[in-house]
């Protein structure tokens, strides 16, 4: 246990550039405050106390703002950046060095029995806001950007935009170890730019028609005037 929690530390200290010392990790950090509840809250599930576990995981949740199941299973040095708004369903399972921001929700699409939500791979980067919603994968080093609506399987090595979510990227060259928000393609700004260029294209294509209309026009007009004196009477 006590070795996980050294490893979550340094979690915080390897992702967050703000964050200055182990001292301040310990007493403010809120995703960690809610990773080691939810530990305990995992261990008395595990044992069947279910309702000493939520007793657990709702005192977490008035505390952090950050809602974990008891049920949900987390893998080695996750890191949740502030974190408020989080929240992570029963049957959710979490593999290492995942990094999760605020707002975001690894959730069901109904009341199924069973599996109903997400696998998280390793190495997988969630932005804010992002819904992860039914029982797939999320494979291995993939980025899922920001606000971005989930509802089906997503390949290792990927990177999903868009609601719904679509990829973007896929085994390309990975530029930087961490997803950078501000860099995110727009599926919805490309697609108005190929609209775009389609229009422009068919308005030069009815522009040469129009043209070749009025010469033929032109042409029809000087035959019928030089032959207009074969048809007086």
């Amino acid at each position: 246990m006590l070795k996980e929690m050294k490893s979550d530390i340094r979690a915080v200290l390897d992702n967050d550039p703000a964050a200055r010392s182990r001292f301040e990790v310990i007493f403010t950090y809120a995703g960690l405050h809610a990773i080691w509840c939810h530990r305990i809250a995992h261990v008395l599930y595990r044992k069947r106390r279910y309702t000493l576990a939520r007793m657990v995981s709702q005192f977490s949740r008035f505390m952090t703002g950050i809602e974990i199941h008891p049920g949900a299973v987390i893998g080695k040095r996750l890191f949740i950046d502030h974190g408020m708004g989080i929240v992570i369903g029963e049957t959710c399972e979490i593999g290492d060095d995942v990094v999760i921001y605020q707002g975001v929700t690894l959730g069901g699409t109904g009341k199924e029995k069973g599996k109903r939500h997400p696998t998280v791979g390793n190495n997988v980067v969630i932005g804010s806001g992002a819904k992860v919603l039914g029982s797939f994968r999320i494979g291995d080093n993939s980025n899922v950007g920001s606000n971005a609506v989930v509802l089906r399987e997503v390949p290792p090595n990927s990177t999903v935009v868009g609601n719904p979510g679509r990829i973007v990227k896929r085994n390309g060259e990975r530029v930087s170890d961490r997803l950078d928000h501000t860099k995110l393609p727009d599926p919805f700004i490309d697609s108005l730019r190929f609209l775009q260029r389609e229009i422009e294209e068919l308005r030069e294509q009815l522009g040469t028609d129009d043209r070749q209309r009025e010469q033929r026009r032109l042409e029809s007009e000087q035959v019928f005037g030089d032959h207009q004196g074969d048809y007086e009477i």
